[in-house]
């Protein structure tokens, strides 16, 4: 099952509405990277709200995203991820060093752009 990405002006949206497995989330790795060389987005937003589990394979593809993007030229801000996920990486010692974070999807359009005015 591919995850919709969606193009808003200079950003990309993509909103995770099923749970990830491992095939899902490197078929979205891939995805995503495509679609940022494509339309040259300078940054994602990527909404978990959907997402009730996370293990560790998720989480480090999660993290390689935000990585491979920023080599790209995009920034990754990741937005509602809920408490038990958060709990779970922790419990997992997973810290997402350098992702930017919101609760919401209009909080993380917000912090996009002022990442991106910063540069």
């Amino acid at each position: 099952m591919r995850i919709p990405i969606l193009k808003l002006q200079n950003y990309l949206l993509v909103s995770v509405q099923i749970e990830l497995d491992d095939q899902t989330a490197m078929q979205f790795q891939e995805d995503l990277l495509g679609k940022i060389h494509e339309t040259g987005a300078t940054g994602v937003v990527v909404d978990l709200t959907s997402v009730e589990i996370i293990d560790s394979f998720i989480a480090k593809v999660l993290g390689d995203v935000v990585s491979m993007a920023g080599l790209m030229g995009a920034k990754v801000v990741f937005t509602g991820i809920q408490p038990a996920v958060s709990m779970t990486l922790i419990d997992l010692g997973i810290h997402l060093k350098n992702v930017q974070t919101a609760l919401d999807l209009e909080q993380g359009l917000i912090k996009l752009k002022q990442e991106l005015e910063e540069k």
